[in-house]
């Protein structure tokens, strides 16, 4: 599913220098999610990118996503699969400005895909948090982000016969301890019983999403 951006690798020599920032071609992006093919077109197959940038892997992972779901006719029911799909996307960047790029472009393209015209009322502003979540500014190597607490990852789990979702929220240092599973999900992208949530949240209609206090 080639893409028609015209991407940028490099910003500038300086932001190389200082931070070896070089952006990845979606033609080699897509080479390399191939290599994950049936993964990368399950609707919820969770996929991190710890060095995320912004979001040439993400955004290409989101499109084959939706791409399951462009046949939807019911709009309720495409935007809570969209949904779906979104909640599956993680990243995690060390420059904020890159960090908001990707949720801005994770954003775009799933408005783009849109059927409805006009005011996306509380779905867009779900859809807004559930990108704030997702996507966090910090450093994958200290396990923090950048104002120096533990990153946190939400897991967004579709409640089966309904419109909503159950969340909880999991710490992202369990790597750095070796009594934990060494997986945040398996390879079913079920959630790994490594530890217990940090929190965890009632179910609540997918358009609710961002009334949940954190």
């Amino acid at each position: 599913m080639p893409s028609n951006e015209n991407i940028k690798q490099i910003k500038s020599r300086q932001r190389v220098a200082q931070h070896g920032e070089v952006f990845t071609n979606p033609r080699e992006v897509n080479a390399m999610l191939d290599l994950v093919r049936d993964e990368s077109f399950r609707l919820d197959s969770r996929f991190l990118e710890p060095a995320c940038g912004d979001g040439n892997f993400l955004i290409e992972i989101l499109r084959r996503k939706l791409s399951l779901i462009e046949n939807i006719k019911s709009q309720t029911k495409w935007e809570f699969k969209s949904l779906i799909a979104v909640g599956s996307c993680y990243g995690i960047e060390l420059l904020e400005d890159n960090a908001e790029a990707c949720r801005d472009r994770l954003y775009r393209e799933v408005v783009g895909q849109m059927r409805r015209i006009g005011d996306l009322g509380d779905y867009e502003k779900s859809l807004r948090y559930m990108l704030q979540k997702n996507i966090v500014c910090g450093d994958a190597l200290t396990y923090r982000t950048a104002d120096g607490k533990p990153i946190t990852f939400c897991e967004w789990t579709p409640i089966a016969g309904s419109m909503q979702f159950a969340r909880r929220d999991f710490q992202f240092d369990f790597l750095v301890n070796q009594t934990h599973q060494y997986s945040l999900f398996d390879e079913q992208g079920e959630a790994q019983s490594f530890d217990e949530p940090v929190r965890s949240y009632p179910p609540v209609h997918y358009t609710q999403l961002y009334t949940q206090s954190d």
